[in-house]
Order: C-alpha cells, then structure tokens, then sequence
C-alpha cells in the first residue's frame, strides 16, 4: 500500500471516529431505560452509529492487515515515531475490542461505552496526527525536488552512462518520470524496512557509490519480500536523480555548523578584547565606540525574539565564560547575529547583567 493511499485511508479513518463519537453523543441525550436496556433514540440513527462503527473497525483491520507484517521485516530497533504509532495502533484494537465485549457479553458495563468511544477518537487524532501531516509534507517535497523536472531527466540520463549499471538495463526509460516514481516508491517501501530515511538520505553518493550501495543491501539476506534487480536499477536510478537535493541539504547543514563555530569564536574574541582593552577590528564597521544606549535597544531586539528579556534578569551569567556560554547557546538553536552585534552584546551583558 502506497503513502498516499495509507494517508487517504488515515483520513477516512478519522473521518469515521469523528462521525462515530459525536452521533453517540447525540444517541445518549434520549432516555434511556436502564431496566430494558433500550434507548428513545431514533432507530435509524442508531442503525446509523452502528454501521459507522462496523466500518471504523472494518477499516482498522485492513490498515493493520497491511502495516503489521511490515514490523517482522525490520532488521534494526524502530524508529521512535514508529513505535508511538504502533502503540497507539495497538490501544485502539483494544479498546474496540472492549466495547464490543461490553456491547455483546458485558450489558452492565454499557455506560462506560462514552468514555471508550472518547478514548477511540483521542486515540485516533494521535495515530493520524502521527503520520498523514508527514506523508503530506514529503508530497510537497516531491513537488519542490528538481529530479522530476526536464533538466533533472536529461541530467540523470547522462550520468547513470556511467553509473556502472549492467549493459541491458535500459537507461532511457530508468532516466523516465514513471521509472523514477517507481524508485521513489521502492525506497519508501522497502528500502525503509531496514533504514531510516534520514539515514539512506544523510550524505550525497556519487552514481557508482549508489548503485554498489543499493546492490549490497539487496543481496543481504531479510525477511519478507526481496528487492529485485529491476527494482535495484530503479531505486539507484532515483537515489541518483535526487543527489542534487541531498548536497544543497548537506551544504546548509554545513554551514549552519560553521556559522555557530565562528560565532562562538567571535563571543570569545570579544571577550577578550574587551578585557586587554584593545581594539577589535570588523569587517563591516568599527565597534571601538560603544553606545550604551544602542546596545541596550540591540540586546532587547535580538534576545526577545525567543524569550523574554526578564530571562536574562532572573538569571543572569555569573561569569564572563557563563555569558559565552549563553550566546553560544543562542545562536546554535536560531539566533542569527553579525559579528559586531555578538561584540556589542557581549560587552553590554557583561557591563549590565555579570554578577559580582
């Protein structure tokens, strides 16, 4: 079963939870006689309820059916998000199958039947919740990816020449917009068996790598159903197409590394400088005349877009290293500041907020 159709299938899922629990509430507005056990309501409506719920199971075991068996193929310990799906998967069968315990065998329980079917649907929310904004967001990554485009077939077509693949594999339709869906669609569906995505997608690979790398995993012995040669040609194929996106992702990941590293060594630099009372040269402008007032209206700007400034006040860096430390802190989880701005910051929270 593809993403996109586990995602429509999620969301009628939800669809039936939402319908299922709000008509029960509706149903136990009636009078209901505890002696007889029968409702007032209206007996389409609970016809109504019932077949709702009939489908909210039946749709249950036929996602199970096909998600389950996917679990005995993988070969390293589940992803975390894994594991919160497949614990609320397994919540939800068994709250159903209490409720229809109660429903069939267990009458005298009956009243507790609003408190399941609310348990059901807050169940339900976290199950999709975990899983359909994700599959969304890698449809809009496909949209964005450059692999599907013109340039990127052409591009791709020329380099898997060389990619080392055997002579009768044919290139011309791998290098195809069908072909290069149908590689997609195995790296989500097998390959992620035994990997995390982030993992097989964590370094760009030249087009040789790849099809040596997606070789070797394919001959490794696993359980369930193999990866064929056709599937291995298409997958490198894909994986080969998309390694453009990979190295713009790695670049920015560099540099953001790189960026945190040389602003901790400016804070330090201007630390220093600030202690021998020298001056520090800037590339962009000289920051040997400070403003009080500036570097007040500077820290307030920049240190409340993710706080409140009386963060600082309640607790303040007791040492010129602790103040390191903070904007270090700052800038590695967002914090964007120029060079002289972690000067000028720097020396105004030493001057205002060090405590003696």
């Amino acid at each position: 079963m593809s993403t996109s159709t586990s995602a429509i299938l999620g969301l009628i899922f939800l669809g039936l939870a939402n319908a299922s629990v709000f008509l029960m509430f509706k149903l136990w507005g009636y009078p209901f006689d505890k002696e007889t056990r029968t409702s007032a309501a209206p007996p389409a409506l609970m016809l109504l309820h019932r077949l709702i719920g009939y489908a909210y199971a039946v749709l249950y075991v036929f996602m199970m059916w096909h998600m389950v068996p996917r679990l005995w193929n993988y070969q390293v310990e589940l992803p975390p998000r894994t594991v919160a799906h497949l614990m609320l998967g397994i919540t939800i069968g068994v709250l159903i199958l209490v409720k229809i315990a109660i429903l069939r065998f267990f009458r005298h329980f009956e009243e507790s039947m609003p408190y399941i079917g609310t348990c059901l649907l807050i169940c339900t929310y976290l199950l999709i919740g975990l899983s359909v904004p994700f599959t969304f967001r890698e449809a809009a990554l496909r949209t964005q990816t450059g692999a599907f485009s013109e340039e990127g077939i052409v591009r791709t077509r020329k380099l898997l020449e060389n990619a080392g693949l055997p002579a009768d594999a044919p290139l011309d339709q791998l290098a195809s917009k069908r072909k290069l869906r149908e590689g997609q669609h195995v790296l989500q569906r097998k390959c992620v068996i035994c990997h995390d995505l982030r993992t097989i997608l964590a370094k760009p690979r030249t087009p040789t790598d790849w099809v040596r790398l997606v070789n070797r995993m394919a001959i490794k012995p696993m359980i369930g159903e193999p990866i064929y040669q056709e599937e291995e040609w298409t997958v490198s194929a894909y994986l080969i197409a998309i390694t453009p996106d990979i190295q713009v992702s790695v670049r920015e990941q560099r540099q953001e590394q790189m960026r945190a590293v040389e602003a901790k060594a400016a804070v330090q630099v201007a630390t220093v400088a600030m202690e021998m009372d020298v001056e520090v040269e800037t590339d962009i402008t000289e920051t040997d005349i400070y403003d009080a007032v500036e570097a007040q209206a500077l820290f307030e700007d920049r240190c409340s877009q993710c706080h409140p400034i009386t963060d600082v006040e309640d607790y303040p860096p007791r040492s010129e290293d602790e103040t390191i430390e903070l904007i270090t802190r700052m800038i590695e989880i967002g914090l964007y500041l120029e060079e002289e701005e972690i000067e000028i910051i720097t020396r105004y929270i030493n001057e205002n907020y060090l405590t003696q």
